[in-house]
């Protein structure tokens, strides 16, 4: 019987040969997407109620988490983030931000002060990141060549099969974007944004 550290050690050898050979495998690259119907909603007869969720291989999303991991770990270590950046990294997530903005809003009331919040979606933000660009933010804040190797060829060479109740298409290219689904994509989305905050926050200094 194969203990559990056996194969712990397994899947971090594989993870740390997909860096070092700058590759992911290209059964990891093929994909199914299931297209869902979002729930609650009056009549499904437009394509944005329905919602396509990617089932990923097994092996494949636990090597996404370490390699995540391991970009969070850096990520926070050298403050590559703004700590107003909160979302896709662990103990910046979400909640965080939920906590964080409650607690100004109750701060605010204590003072007799009222609060205004203004919120805005990207649509089609994850699909829409360049590569060249996230791979210059990436050289931009010192990551390693490997790091910046094995995204070169991570992103590239993606396929994909809708399915849709007993309907499966054809292969179909799907080289754009960082994908979802996983843990990899939100930390890469992240650090997609990161410049930005630093740039209107040192064009706000130079402002005041």
């Amino acid at each position: 019987m194969v203990s559990t550290n056996t194969y712990a050690v397994g899947i971090l050898s594989l993870a740390n040969a997909c860096l070092s050979l700058y590759h992911w495998p290209g059964h990891f690259k093929e994909l199914v997407s299931v297209i869902i119907p979002k729930p609650g909603k009056l009549a499904y007869d437009i394509s944005k109620i329905f919602r396509p969720i990617v089932l990923l291989n097994t092996l494949s999303k636990l090597i996404k988490k370490m390699i995540a991991r391991w970009l969070q770990f850096d990520v926070v270590k050298y403050g590559i983030f703004h700590p107003n950046q909160l979302g896709n990294v662990a103990q910046w997530s979400t909640k965080d931000a939920d906590v964080f903005l409650t607690h100004l809003v109750q701060a605010g009331w204590a003072k007799g002060l009222k609060t205004s919040i203004i919120a805005f979606d990207i649509a089609q933000f994850f699909p829409s990141l360049n590569h060249s660009i996230l791979t210059s933010i990436l050289r931009h804040f010192g990551f390693a060549d490997c790091i910046m190797g094995f995204f070169s060829n991570y992103l590239v060479d993606r396929y994909t099969q809708y399915s849709w109740n007993s309907f499966l298409s054809e292969t179909c290219y799907a080289d754009v974007g960082v994908g979802q689904g996983s843990a990899l994509p939100s930390i890469l989305s992240a650090l997609y944004i990161a410049p930005l905050i630093q740039i209107f926050e040192y064009n706000s200094a130079r402002a005041s």
